[in-house]
């Protein structure tokens, strides 16, 4: 690519990294590897906002019955079925990225993501073409969710292998802005149409318009993430393949790395499970639970979103000055001592009750987000990140983080408490704070197996 010059390593670096090989690479290349990744992740988190903050909608398109909570839940369900193929995907996706390269399988989840969420705009409702709908529904979010098994932990590797190594947290930290951003303009379209559209019109065909947004959406990311050159990292260690390195199985990608995975699922878990609980469920709470008017608790939560976004590159920035540990460790503590108080505050229903309780969660929430896309890739070397990562990661986020608005709706229909939201949180933030514990300090080192880079 013209103008992007990357000064890379000899061939036989070794594991130990060499600090007079240290890696230099042109700034501009790296914005334009955290603009690509960044976006990506939009599109991803544009479908899973608009697919929560229409829940009730969708479920009166495709899953017809007399009982709001049973809808509800029909939906929540499928929005869960796609994760349970993300470990089929990164078992698919992570390998490959470790073998042919990061960009050539970024590009290839984003088309996938592209495609499913598009598709879904085209389905027929369930009064047009009975159970073939829901059955359609499905299909099309495995594909998304089959797709996303490689997006978090390439779209992380691809930024943590660009970024200078006392920059990673700032540079990371715009990986989950664009999941804010993505949040943010579908929820916003949400609300929009929700104040402009009759309910008729939105359950006959203005649900989809979201949806059909993708196309566009994801020929652009495709087109910036085709023209970005592979990271100086994964070039390095594709030269020592050649001449003295057998290719990695996968078999070594789990269990030669597996007290790592343990400790990766432990801090995607508290991640996932509390970004999950209040960007995806608590508009749905908020409504179906307190019967708050729909498009102020939209507004809410947009809100939030956008107070998360300005803090988030600060925060990212602080984790490079003090390290990932300590502003990880604070989001559990904030989590553990103020979910309970934060719910309660929440549930006395005036806005700004609901503004103070959503925007502590937020602002707890920014110190997974800002910390964690710079703190995960630094956990396994080179050789094995991106398809260790993928691993860990939609493991995790299949069992606990894309379930949690199906499990804790059926926790309150279960047990009649409305308090399950904040136990749920709490109990991510005891398993979350043991990993912090265990993990090893990675602000400002070299990533594992890789030499310095500036």
């Amino acid at each position: 690519m013209p103008g992007a010059q990357v000064i890379t390593p000899s061939a036989h670096t070794p594991d130990a990294p060499d600090p007079s090989e240290a890696l230099t690479v042109d700034p501009a290349l790296v914005k334009r590897a955290v603009k690509a990744a960044a976006l990506g992740n939009a599109m991803e988190w544009f479908d899973f906002g608009v697919y929560s903050y229409i829940a009730v909608t969708l479920g009166k398109v495709f899953f017809p019955s007399g009982n709001p909570t049973a809808q509800l839940l029909s939906t929540f369900g499928a929005f869960a079925a796609a994760f349970l193929v993300r470990p089929l995907g990164g078992l698919v996706f992570g390998p490959l990225g470790d073998r042919v390269g990061r960009q050539k399988v970024l590009a290839v989840t984003m088309i996938m993501m592209a495609a499913g969420t598009f598709a879904i705009g085209l389905i027929p409702s369930y009064a047009s073409i009975g159970v073939a709908a829901p059955l359609l529904l499905l299909v099309a979010r495995l594909v998304q969710g089959f797709s996303t098994g490689g997006e978090y932990a390439g779209a992380s590797t691809f930024i943590a292998e660009y970024a200078p190594d006392k920059k990673r947290g700032f540079l990371g930290s715009w990986l989950e802005f664009g999941t804010l951003a993505g949040y943010i303009a579908g929820a916003g379209l949400v609300t929009v149409m929700t104040a402009l559209l009759s309910s008729d019109d939105l359950l006959s065909w203005g649900w989809r318009i979201p949806f059909l947004i993708a196309g566009p959406m994801g020929a652009v990311g495709l087109y910036l993430r085709l023209r970005l050159e592979e990271t100086p990292a994964f070039a390095a260690e594709a030269e020592k393949a050649k001449s003295d390195r057998p290719k990695v199985p996968l078999r070594e990608m789990i269990t030669g790395q597996w007290r790592t995975l343990l400790l990766c699922v432990g801090l995607v878990l508290v991640f996932n499970v509390t970004d999950y609980m209040l960007l995806s469920y608590m508009p749905s709470y908020l409504t179906s639970e307190l019967k708050y008017d729909e498009t102020h608790g939209l507004l809410v939560v947009l809100g939030v979103m956008a107070l998360m976004m300005v803090v988030q590159p600060f925060a990212g920035a602080l984790s490079d000055r003090i390290g990932r540990r300590p502003v990880i460790a604070a989001g559990c503590v904030g989590f553990l001592a103020l979910s309970v108080p934060a719910l309660l505050l929440i549930r006395q229903g005036s806005l700004f009750a609901i503004a103070l309780g959503m925007g502590a969660l937020g602002l707890f929430l920014v110190c997974f987000t800002s910390a964690m896309p710079a703190a995960l890739p630094a956990l396994f070397p080179t050789r094995v990140r991106y398809g260790s990562l993928s691993v860990g990661f939609n493991v995790s986020v299949s069992l606990f983080g894309g379930t949690t608005p199906l499990v804790v709706t059926a926790l309150i229909g279960a047990t009649g408490n409305v308090m399950m939201p904040a136990y749920y949180m709490m109990a991510a933030a005891v398993i979350g704070g043991v990993a912090v514990w265990f993990m090893t300090e990675s602000a400002g080192r070299p990533l594992p197996g890789s030499p310095p880079q500036h």
